[in-house]
């Protein structure tokens, strides 16, 4: 993008200095085809904020994330870790019964964008996370890290 915006400012400025230096913007737009009218929005930019206004500016709506908020996401990671063997219909349905509504697929999306997407990296987490803060593990928990063994 870095060397896009470079090739186009190029143009933009070469147009402006080509019509300083003939001292006939008329000639520079027909030498460089383009318009006089392209010629005076690229020189009103430049006068009004400076170079930058050159950049070629997106036009493009941001598309923002179809995400959930923070505290059922926050919810949906320390439910993977509390309970490592549950899959995400399950991990659903629980959440659900606490009043948080996440799909499943939601659930899904959550573990994968925090690597939790698999059992295996949920009880890697945990073990991690119980040795750093020095957790006392359920009896859920300590099955799943048997099992995994």
């Amino acid at each position: 993008m870095k060397n896009f915006n470079q090739s186009v400012i190029k143009h933009k400025t070469g147009l402006l200095n080509l019509a300083a230096e003939l001292g006939n913007i008329s000639k520079a737009c027909c030498i460089m085809v383009f318009s006089r009218d392209t010629f005076y929005r690229y020189q009103a930019a430049r006068d009004a904020d400076g170079m930058e206004a050159l950049f070629e500016v997106s036009r493009r709506k941001p598309n923002l994330k179809n995400r959930v908020e923070e505290a059922p996401e926050q919810a949906v990671v320390e439910f993977a870790t509390a309970f490592p063997a549950y899959g995400q219909v399950r991990a659903s349905n629980e959440l659900r019964k606490q009043g948080i509504f996440v799909s499943p697929s939601g659930v899904r999306s959550i573990w994968l964008r925090h690597n939790l997407a698999s059992m295996k990296q949920r009880l890697t987490a945990l073990e991690k996370m119980s040795a750093e803060q020095g957790l006392v593990l359920t009896e859920a928990q300590v099955q799943a890290l048997e099992r995994k063994k």
